[in-house]
This record gives structure tokens, C-alpha cells and sequence, in this order.
């Protein structure tokens, strides 16, 4: 009878931990997708360890930041304006491209621009790089700054020390978290005359045309990676809900879960703490080896499949 009801107890526990773990899944995956603003940006430019260079590939930028003012190799830091320059054009360019893609997709009502509207764009255009121009030429001697202190950090990154002092690393971490803001800051403020630019281009335009002018804009690798990981976050917390194929989207939690570890390695000084996700890759270790689904979810009603189309006698064991 004692061991009746201890079976009982743990069955019912298992669940719990079972169900408890996927709504946490479920509402992190929803909320994500509920909310138009969210990213994973400020995650990934917190990682630190082997994968950050790998999470950081897949920040946007405005213009080509990373080539153009943060590149300080094989160049002399002190090369400001030739790089504020590059940059500046890069952005430009990219405003160039967006109007392109507009007009392609507004081609597609049988919209065209004619001479006016086009040279409305062009001002807009014109207008918003001699802004640009103006904010670099006020924030020379701090971009030079950013620049000397990027290479600065260049060679810390490369020295032994960085490799053998953790103290080194901590500081290696805490001023790329430092530029790395600053150079967001210079490129919020582009980014806010590039909309002023579409607020231009939308004036002569319909509200119908300017929200499929809108669909011009190309999604960012972060933006995709972003959906994918949250509706990813959605499928497994609702399957562990309901207890369907629950050890492979237990498994499936522990991979993501090792990811988010993994970009904060608790041997470096630097690195966040991650004892929620530790916890809750335990409690999935432990769903993942026992037939909690089997038991009190939808698994139990796969079973019967299962022994059916499973030549192997393994899969009629665990089926059972």
C-alpha cells in the first residue's frame, strides 16, 4: 500500500514538474511573439565565452558599422573622417536601396513616381545625409575616441594576459559592453533620421500604399532567428503541457536551455548567473528519462502507434 501511494505521489509530482516547466515555456514563446518590440539584441551583446562573437554576428547594424568605424584593424585608429565617411555612405545607401524596394512594391498597384515625387525623394535623401554629416562632424573627437579606445581593446583581446588573468577578462567584457552601447547610440540616431526620410517618402502616398510600402523593409537575421526561437519556446512548452512526444521536446528544452548556459559560462568573471536555467535543465533531464506522458498526458494515447510502427523491441519496452 506504502508503495502504491509513493507511485502515486511521484506520478503526480512528475506532472506537475511537467506541466509547471511548459507553461513557463508557453508564456516566455507568447509574450515574445505578443510583443512587436522585443528582441533578443541586448542577450546576445551580453554573451560572453566561446559563442559571443558567433551571437553578436547576427546583431543588426545601421550602415556597415563594423567595417567602416569599428574596423581599426589594419588601419591607424586616428583615420576618423575617412571612416565616418565610409560609414555615412553606407547608410545613405541603404535609404537608396529601401526607396528602390518601395517602388517595386508599390509598382505592384500600378503606382509609379513621377518627377515630382522622385525629386521630393531625393531632397529627403539629400536632406537626411547632410544631418548624418553634421552629427559626425559634431561628434568627431568622441568618435575618434570610440576608435582609439577599439583599438585599445583589440590589443588587450590578443594579449596573454586576456588569456590567463581572469581579471583581464572581466575587463575585456565589461569595456566591449561599454563600446558596443556607444556605438548604439550613434546609430539610434541615424536610424531616427533614416524614419524621418520614410516619413517623407510616405507623405503623397495613400494610408493603403504606405503599410504595403512598409512591407518593403527586409526582416534582420535577429528578427527571424527571433521568431523562430519563440514560436520554437510556444511548440515545446505546449507540448509538455500536454504531454505530447514529451521526451523529445524535453530534449528539445535542454538544447535551448544549454544555449542560454552556454553564453554565459560560469567560469568567467564576467558571466551572469544562470541558476534558473540550471534548475530547469535538471527538471527536464528528469522528464526526459521517465514516460511522464505516457502517464498522465496525450503519450499515452500514442502508445498503441508507437508499439505498432516500431520494429524494434526497444520501442515495445519503452511503449510498455
Amino acid at each position: 500500500m506504502n508503495w502504491t501511494r509513493t507511485t502515486v505521489l511521484a506520478t503526480v509530482a512528475l506532472t506537475f514538474l511537467r506541466i509547471v516547466i511548459g507553461l513557463h515555456f508557453f508564456l516566455e514563446g507568447s509574450s515574445h511573439l505578443r510583443d512587436s518590440a522585443w528582441s533578443s539584441a541586448g542577450f546576445r551583446k551580453a554573451a560572453v565565452g566561446p559563442l559571443a562573437e558567433f551571437l553578436r554576428a547576427d546583431l543588426p547594424e545601421v550602415g556597415d558599422w563594423s567595417e567602416t568605424l569599428a574596423n581599426v584593424s589594419g588601419s591607424a585608429a586616428d583615420d576618423i573622417d575617412g571612416s565616418a565617411d565610409a560609414w555615412r555612405a553606407s547608410v545613405v545607401a541603404e535609404w537608396r536601396r529601401l526607396w528602390q524596394r518601395r517602388l517595386d512594391v508599390l509598382a505592384a498597384t500600378g503606382w509609379s513616381a513621377d518627377a515630382e515625387v522622385t525629386a521630393t525623394a531625393e531632397a529627403a535623401i539629400a536632406e537626411a545625409d547632410k544631418k548624418l554629416s553634421d552629427m559626425l562632424a559634431d561628434d568627431r573627437d568622441d568618435l575618434l575616441e570610440y576608435r582609439r579606445q577599439r583599438q585599445r581593446l583589440s590589443e588587450m583581446s590578443a594579449s596573454a594576459m586576456a588569456r590567463d588573468l581572469p581579471y583581464v577578462r572581466k575587463r575585456i567584457a565589461d569595456k566591449r559592453r561599454e563600446l558596443e552601447s556607444q556605438a548604439a547610440g550613434w546609430m539610434s540616431q541615424a536610424a531616427a533620421i533614416g524614419v524621418e526620410v520614410v516619413t517623407a517618402w510616405d507623405r503623397p502616398l495613400s494610408a493603403a500604399q504606405r503599410r504595403l510600402a512598409a512591407t518593403a523593409v527586409e526582416p534582420t537575421r535577429l528578427w527571424k532567428a527571433d521568431r523562430f526561437v519563440s514560436w520554437a519556446l510556444v511548440t515545446i512548452g505546449a507540448a509538455l503541457v500536454l504531454g505530447l512526444l514529451t521526451k523529445f521536446h524535453a530534449v528539445g528544452g535542454i538544447c535551448f536551455l544549454l544555449s542560454v548556459v552556454a553564453s554565459q559560462p560560469f567560469w568567467l568573471p564576467a558571466a551572469k548567473a544562470t541558476y534558473e536555467q540550471w534548475v530547469e535543465i535538471a527538471g527536464l533531464l528528469v522528464l526526459a528519462s521517465v514516460p511522464t506522458g505516457g502517464w498522465t498526458g496525450l503519450d499515452y494515447f500514442l502508445m498503441p502507434l508507437i508499439r505498432g510502427l516500431c520494429p524494434l523491441g526497444s520501442c515495445r519496452r519503452d511503449a510498455s
